[in-house]
């Protein structure tokens, strides 16, 4: 396969160097150029036509945002990696880069020597990288080939009961299953998260009848912003999750970043709320998707649908089997419209999704689950 080419974009020349030199380091990457403002990159890339560019947020003339609403009209656009400062301000232009289609984003360090910044920056590079070298390996595979697109529902498809579900759980499990409305909907989703977020949330119905937990692969500050922005979009509440929140119907609670989310008892015994943990990391991930949809299957026993979507690695796909032992129904993201065909890869190619959905259709298939 060839290089990947990348440009970088930043006006502070010490990350220009930073993120180049990182780059260079990479094997498989070949890094053409470098921009100190939007304007200027906007003319290289026309002439350079890079696959990839790493994009600061904050600029002088032209900001990472406005540069980004201009890539909209380039064909083919490249592959966007928004560079952004740990700030409240730099959080909220993040979430809106990622809304218009950037890939994803790495943070700035704000802290340490040069060494532990590059390190810290290599660290965040290198698997995003890596998706973007698949996903342009495997558009090239099929390039010239006719791929059906899955429309809706796919045939429910069998898949082995776990030997802890035998006896009266499994007989309950299977009393449950296709008939037993949800009455909780847990989401995992990684990376093109915020942009399919923000086209499938605001397509559900005001009267939706169960919660939905969120768990979106972010670090602390981010997961706030995206929750404001889609609270602003969706006839839904949403809000970022907080300890203690007893479960609402028609709320939407996002796992808040670098923390983990899951589902305890209320006070009553009768009633679900949340409980926020500072528990390890998960598939290197926290919040953790298989954290959440472990304690989904277990408080909502044939009474839950659980959703994978675009994102890297495979974080949510134990928590899925389990799900799917007690009864639960599983969605999936087809692979079409993904961003990065990671995390539903698995739960659909092993027969655990009894949906597999395009975008488009996800919140139609998640209404039929509850309703």
């Amino acid at each position: 396969m060839d290089n990947l080419t990348a440009l970088v974009v930043d006006d502070t020349i010490v990350y220009r160097k930073i993120v180049g030199d990182i780059l260079k380091q990479i094997p498989g990457i070949a890094v053409v150029g470098t921009a100190n403002n939007g304007k200027i990159a906007l003319s290289k890339i026309k002439s350079l036509k890079p696959d990839l560019v790493t994009l600061d947020i904050e600029m002088p003339e032209m900001t990472g945002i406005e540069m980004l609403q201009q890539l909209q009209d380039f064909d083919p656009m490249p592959k966007v990696i928004m560079v952004s400062t740990l700030t409240r301000e730099g959080s909220e232009m993040t979430i809106k880069a990622l809304e218009l289609g950037a890939f994803d984003f790495i943070s700035k360090p704000d802290e340490g020597t040069m060494a532990r910044n590059l390190a810290s920056v290599k660290t965040a590079l290198v698997p995003i990288i890596t998706a973007v070298k698949n996903q342009k390996a495997a558009t090239s595979r099929t390039r010239g080939k006719i791929t059906p697109r899955t429309s809706g529902a796919s045939p429910l498809k069998s898949f082995p009961a776990s030997p802890a579900l035998a006896g009266p759980a499994a007989a309950r499990a299977a009393k449950h299953r296709g008939t037993a409305k949800s009455e909780i909907v847990g989401i995992g989703i990684s990376t093109g998260g915020p942009n399919a977020l923000t086209k499938m949330v605001p397509m559900l119905p005001a009267d939706f009848k169960a919660p939905i937990l969120i768990v979106q692969h972010m670090p602390p500050m981010f997961t706030a912003s995206l929750a404001n922005s889609l609270n602003n979009k969706s006839r839904l509440f949403v809000k970022e999750a907080q300890d203690g929140d007893i479960l609402t119907a028609g709320t939407i609670y996002i796992a808040p970043g670098g923390r983990q989310m899951k589902i305890v008892a209320g006070a009553d015994g009768s009633s679900r709320k949340i409980h926020i943990t500072d528990d390890p990391p998960e598939n290197s991930c926290k919040p953790s998707v298989d954290y959440l949809f472990r304690s989904i299957a277990r408080y909502y026993v044939g009474r839950s649908t659980g959703v994978i979507m675009t994102g890297m690695g495979s974080d949510g796909t134990k928590g899925l089997v389990q799900i799917k032992e007690n009864g639960g129904i599983v969605i999936a993201q087809d692979e079409a419209s993904c961003t990065v065909f990671g995390m539903p890869k698995q739960p659909i190619e092993t027969g655990l999704a009894d949906i597999i959905s395009p975008l488009e259709m996800i919140a139609e298939e998640i209404v039929k689950t509850v309703t």
